[in-house]
């Protein structure tokens, strides 16, 4: 079985770590019909439009 010679540090692990560990941002999108910026196959919390048919009644 293969046993590393050295221990390795503190700081490298972290750097290797740090380029696979990130969280992805969320992908945004934009409404069709009142152009605000929303979360994907999601109804709009602007308008309460969801593909070209109103689901939530907003004022």
């Amino acid at each position: 079985m293969a046993v590393p010679k050295r221990k390795m540090g503190r700081a490298r692990t972290h750097a290797r770590r740090s380029t696979n560990d990130k969280m992805a941002a969320p992908s945004r999108c934009v409404c069709p019909q009142c152009g605000e910026v929303k979360l994907p196959h999601r109804v709009c919390p602007n308008c309460g439009f969801y593909k070209d048919r109103e689901i939530i009644e907003t004022d």
